[in-house]
């Protein structure tokens, strides 16, 4: 657990050697506390090291540099810009809301923490600029759904988790003595990292590594010229704690040795540890980050065990390609009357070329052609609405409809943060009916879910096609569906409404392949007391992912969904 007093040494150890560190993780939302800890970094960073704040809609232009469009065209030659990451070579970089960095930013800030150059070549020019520089990732997120990408955590030495320190506690230190950047500590120092890196469950190298740049650095600030075992030991806990995915072992305890009337032998000067306290340095290591983990944190892993997270159903939509609104990305070359003319990108386009379109003796303009016309592109989250599509028929109804009841109100309690939607199909007698509209309002879920029938017979086309119908209804208004099935695969109610095993299960089959050409996402949850084959072969037509859920409670269920989606 991240107290003030860490939380400040480790603002004084980033401002001290950014690009060596990489950089900080710091989990809090905003509020005073996260402001303070800002203040105190800025305040210790030194004068000549510059600190950027990115902006969360940057373009690669300004973020990697490129063309300097006003000056090319003033002075008619290409003109190089300086980018953000080239701007901040030597100090740090802040990004707000690091848990919504895109896949593509965070691969360019790691290749410029790996590399400490930025290299760009766009817009008929080519430069490769210094950028050794330091990140400082604010995340924001709320609960496990939203996280800084892994890949470039991983390269920074600190998490720091603010979330808990109250107001009172974050007052402003005394004036740090300056720091001077230092290589790794010595060889049997790393070893021991390594050995507590590989006793918490720390797969990636980069922490024993960090650990041990951050142990030479706290041994400057101390004023000593090489690192001794208690900075070590204080660098295992501030970089290797919070990277922690096991719970580490427990060493045994020794039994008290009795007295002996002999004389005991002389401590070797080079072991350097007292023989009252002969654990190892590893083991000290590792206690001491045992210490830096969150509250119950090893309890929950102990039972679970460090499962990889999951992706949410709709945590943030889906990723789909807009013409006019949405969050902007680079432009592309097309035709004006298919999407939204970008003008400076296409400005950008035709500058470099302009010296070779000018002719003898005509006034000076700026000359465009076709093919250097760009066009603005858009990427927007859509809304998921989770179609849940309920056999009703039968004497299993009643279980199979509580267990969809509770499935959706357990669904229903995340909507709000995860933008989803969920409406309820019924199929049962001759026909389907939509008892519950797409909607992320939990009362009228539950109101229209207690008055939810059951029994009859088992009309699988009729449920399916009303599924699809709704599925393109919510793709038709820019959401995306995704239709999960709660049945046994048992039909024995054709389309036509006649009863009759054989057809019914032939139209299930045909509206089963409809549902795969439309391209809808579905899951078949067999809600047999044995897994049916008829069941297996109804998702493989519909190109579902097949579940075989018999016994399954409601939490159970709604897990697999998101699991699943």
């Amino acid at each position: 657990m991240t107290t003030w007093a860490d939380a400040v040494l480790v603002a004084r150890l980033a401002a001290a050697d950014p690009h060596g560190i990489g950089g900080v993780v710091v989990r809090a939302g905003a509020g005073p506390v996260r402001d303070a800890w800002l203040a105190i970094l800025q305040n210790t960073l030194p004068a000549w090291r510059p600190i950027r704040r990115m902006p969360g809609s940057i373009t690669d232009a300004r973020l990697l540099g490129g063309l300097d469009l006003p000056a090319t065209l003033a002075a008619g030659r290409p003109v190089a810009e300086t980018g953000l990451l080239a701007e901040t070579d030597g100090g740090l970089l802040v990004v707000p809301m690091a848990e919504r960095l895109s896949p593509g930013l965070a691969a360019r800030l790691a290749a410029v923490l790996d590399d400490g150059t930025v290299r760009v070549e766009r817009d008929g020019v080519g430069q490769c600029r210094p950028a050794r520089l330091g990140v400082i990732l604010l995340d924001e997120g709320q609960g496990e759904d939203e996280r800084v990408p892994d890949a470039l955590a991983d390269r920074l030495a600190f998490h720091v988790d603010l979330t808990d320190i109250p107001w009172r506690d974050a007052v402003p230190p005394e004036e740090p003595p300056p720091v001077a950047e230092t290589g790794p500590p010595g060889e049997d120092a790393l070893a021991a990292l390594c050995q507590a890196a590989d006793a918490l469950g720390v797969v990636s190298l980069r922490g024993p590594l960090l650990a041990a740049r951050v142990a030479r650095l706290l041994a400057r600030l101390g004023g000593r010229d090489a690192p001794g075992e208690g900075d070590t030991v204080l660098a295992a806990r501030l970089v290797l704690g919070p990277r922690a995915t096991r719970m580490p072992a427990q060493a045994p305890e020794e039994e008290t040795p009795e007295p002996e009337t002999e004389s005991a032998p002389e401590p070797d000067s080079s072991a350097g540890q007292d023989a009252r306290n002969p654990a190892p340095l590893d083991e000290r290591m590792v206690e001491a980050a045992r210490s830096a983990l969150p509250p119950g944190l090893l309890a929950r892993l102990l039972a679970a065990g460090a499962r990889p997270r999951l992706p949410r159903a709709g945590k943030a939509g889906v990723a789909a390609a807009a013409r006019h609104a949405g969050r902007p990305l680079s432009a592309r070359a097309g035709d004006p009357r298919h999407g939204r003319l970008a003008l400076v990108e296409t400005l950008r386009a035709a500058a470099p070329w302009q010296r070779l379109r000018q002719r003898e003796g005509e006034p000076r303009r700026i000359r465009i052609r076709p093919e250097d016309l760009r066009i603005a592109r858009f990427v927007q989250r859509t809304q998921t609405t989770t179609i849940f599509a309920v056999d009703a028929s039968g004497s299993a109804a009643l279980e199979r409809l509580a267990e969809a009841k509770g499935a959706v109100e357990l669904l229903l309690a995340e909507a709000y943060t995860r933008r989803d939607r969920v409406a309820v199909l019924a199929f049962r007698g001759t026909r389907a009916d939509l008892i519950l509209p797409p909607t992320r309002a939990l009362a009228r879920a539950r109101r229209g879910l207690n008055a939810l029938p059951g029994g009859g017979g088992t009309p699988l086309a009729a449920g399916l096609d009303a599924a699809a119908e709704l599925a393109r209804t919510v793709h038709r208004g820019g959401g995306t569906p995704v239709v999960v099935v709660l049945t046994d695969g048992r039909a024995n109610v054709a389309r036509s409404g006649v009863a009759g095993r054989a057809q019914a299960g032939a139209d299930a089959l045909c509206a089963a392949t409809a549902l795969r050409t439309g391209g809808i996402r579905t899951i078949l949850i067999d809600t047999a007391a044995r897994p049916q084959d008829t069941a297996r072969r109804l998702a493989e037509a519909m190109g579902a992912r097949y579940l075989p859920l018999p016994y399954a409670d409601a939490g159970a269920m709604s897990a697999a969904i998101r699991a699943a989606t």
